[in-house]
């Protein structure tokens, strides 16, 4: 019997248990530092802390992250491998992902997302619902690229980058490391790393210090 374990009891970590599921994981279990306040995420039980699963990584055939802040879900991801997880990557049957394409462990495709020839996403990226990366796509680590955005042709973001709802970034656009791009946004020239920009056409709002 195949056993998945799932690190962050979140509504995300709901949909990354359900993709679970749908992929054939036989049971699909939760670790949270919140256990045992928190004992159940939706329909799945919470059976530890996150320290714990460090120690029953054995009980395991799979782990992944399921944490939305990238700069938090770099660092468990690091952890885990640091202690020989076996970590997984998920792929819903209703997203379709290029054999051409390169996809990074310990990420997670969703429902109707599309990952076209020549795209390559780093480790521990999120594709999520209804997204769609484009041919010859670069994304570093951790990357999320949030519900229905659009990414053309060889866009190229940097690690620990989020790309809001409904986002869309112009082909050949380069996006640093650890942007936000804000939700419907359109992105039409080169953004440098650590700023947030929102608008169409999107433009910087803030610096981080």
């Amino acid at each position: 019997m195949s056993r998945l374990a799932v690190l962050g009891a979140s509504g995300h970590g709901k949909v990354i248990a359900d993709t679970a599921e749908q992929c054939g994981w036989e049971v699909v279990e939760f670790f949270d530092d919140a256990w045992p306040e928190i004992s159940l995420n939706g329909h799945w039980a919470v059976v530890g802390t996150g320290s714990e699963l460090l120690f029953r990584l054995g009980e395991y055939d799979g782990v992944i992250v399921a944490i939305g802040n990238n700069a938090i879900r770099q660092a468990k991801l690091d952890a885990l491998q640091a202690s020989g997880a076996a970590l997984v990557t998920l792929v819903h049957p209703a997203a379709v992902v290029s054999r051409y394409a390169t996809l990074g462990v310990g990420s997670a495709v969703f429902a109707g997302a599309v990952m076209n020839a020549g795209a390559c996403i780093g480790r521990g990226a999120i594709l999520n619902t209804g997204c769609s990366v484009d041919h010859d796509c670069i994304l570093g680590m951790t990357v999320h690229v949030s519900p229905g955005a659009r990414l053309a042709g060889g866009v190229i973001i940097g690690e620990g980058s989020w790309i809001g709802i409904g986002a869309s970034v112009k082909q050949l656009v380069r996006i640093g490391s650890r942007v936000i791009v804000g939700a419907g946004a359109v992105v039409l020239a080169d953004v440098p790393d650590g700023i947030t920009v929102v608008g169409v056409p999107a433009r910087p709002i803030s610096f981080e210090s």
